[in-house]
């Protein structure tokens, strides 16, 4: 749930950066009244504004609100229960102590009895 979740806020955040971009600034739809080529747009000459205005509005929602959800569950990580890969310095030991039997052993048959 965390990975999905850790992606979709990537997704958002990257869709979010591009619609901020792709709108004009303030002083742009003063060019149009005095014969601008950006009157005809796709969407028209308001259609754009209020389109991607309305989208940057649901990613930022959706952007806090994955952030939010985000937080809250790494804050409560160490509530959750671990699974058997979540801690492996037992099994580390494990295989050292394994590893420097065999090496003992060895150094003890090179001396002659």
């Amino acid at each position: 749930m965390y990975q999905v979740l850790l992606f979709i806020y990537v997704v958002v955040a990257i869709a979010l950066i591009g619609f901020i971009l792709v709108q004009q600034g303030k002083g742009a739809s003063a060019g149009a009244s005095f014969g601008g080529g950006a009157s005809g747009t796709m969407f028209g000459s308001a259609g754009a504004g209020n389109f991607l205005t309305r989208t940057s509005a649901i990613l930022a929602t959706a952007f806090f609100v994955i952030a939010l959800v985000l937080g809250n569950m790494n804050s409560h990580k160490g509530n959750i229960q671990k699974g058997a890969f979540d801690d492996l310095s037992q099994a580390a030991e494990q295989v050292q102590q394994q590893r420097a039997a065999p090496a003992k052993e060895n150094k003890n048959s090179d001396i002659p009895q």
